[in-house]
């Protein structure tokens, strides 16, 4: 499998009583497709992974698969507070038949660079499929060490890295070690705002929340990419920074509820999700809120 270009995280829609919208799940994905993205990523941060129950998880993986049918790769978010638990939701992944899946650091429990190498290596004993290190110190309060995935890399343990770190320059030194040291390491940046710098620093592709919204953006800027356009690089990069400020906009909301909240209530308006539900505890943006991200879609030129 070649996972680069564009794969976004994908959200997952839910009916008003809090079940995943199905109907409104397989428009969403075929769309994705549609526009030309490169594989999907299901169960990450955009995907409430850490909302979903077993159950929910399982579901979702079933349904993206049915859906996906073959197209594109999918890489499977298995990200949990410990070892154990890891092993047990990519062996679910790997029987639902996820073409990669993607872990964090472990957390809640404070470890340190040996247990996090060894969780690793331990996760990669267990499942015999590509795994990817998912590197969200916002989330896991831990940045994973550059050497550390370098060894990991040169070991065969992990054979891409998701860095959602926002840490440009460790990123660059990462994609320069791993050139001089002929290493087969995919890098993805999770930006959704500076996907260009990555592009200059070494990326192989992107995995933008926004790319939920609008994929085709990304889908263009990759192409340009490989195109030697910087120019358009550089013009859909502004665009779609523009079209993030659709997280910024709602006013006494933060985090999940701001970010995916408002990606949700976009897709919502754009008629491809039902509701714009979020998970319990969170609250749906509701009233001037979803005016204010219907103006930035406005401004962007997505809605009428």
């Amino acid at each position: 499998m070649n996972f680069s270009g564009v794969i976004p995280p994908v959200v997952a829609p839910l009916t008003s009583q809090g079940e995943l919208d199905v109907a409104s799940y397989e428009r969403h994905v075929n769309r994705l497709i549609d526009a030309g993205v490169d594989g999907l990523f299901v169960l990450g941060s955009s995907g409430e992974v850490v909302f979903s129950t077993d159950d929910r998880r399982r579901q979702i993986i079933a349904e993206t698969m049915r859906i996906v049918d073959g197209r594109v790769p999918v890489l499977v978010g298995v990200i949990d507070m410990t070892t154990p638990r890891v092993i047990d939701h990519a062996r679910v992944a790997q029987e639902l038949g996820a073409d990669a899946i993607v872990a964090t650091a472990p957390f809640y429990a404070i470890v340190g660079p040996k247990e996090i190498d060894r969780h690793f290596r331990l996760i990669k004993q267990a499942i015999d499929l590509p795994l990817f290190a998912y590197d969200i110190p916002v989330c896991v309060h831990v940045k994973l060490n550059s050497a550390m995935i370098l060894d990991l890399a040169r070991d065969g343990v992990i054979q891409g890295v998701k860095d959602s770190s926002g840490d440009d320059v460790s990123f660059r030194n990462l994609a320069l070690s791993r050139t001089e040291q002929g290493l087969d390491l995919k890098l993805l940046t999770g930006h959704e705002v500076v996907v260009d710098g990555a592009y200059m620093s070494g990326a192989d592709g992107c995995v933008p929340g926004l790319g939920n919204v609008n994929p085709t953006v990304y889908v263009e800027q990759w192409q340009a990419f490989k195109d030697g356009d910087w120019k358009r690089v550089r013009e859909l990069q502004d665009y779609a920074a523009r079209l993030m400020r659709i997280t910024s906009v709602p006013v006494g909301e933060f985090g999940f509820g701001a970010g995916v909240g408002a990606f949700k209530t976009a897709l919502m308006l754009l008629g491809i999700f039902e509701t714009n539900t979020m998970p319990e505890p969170v609250v749906a943006l509701e009233g001037a809120n979803v005016e204010a991200v219907a103006g930035v879609l406005r401004q962007a030129g997505m809605l009428n």
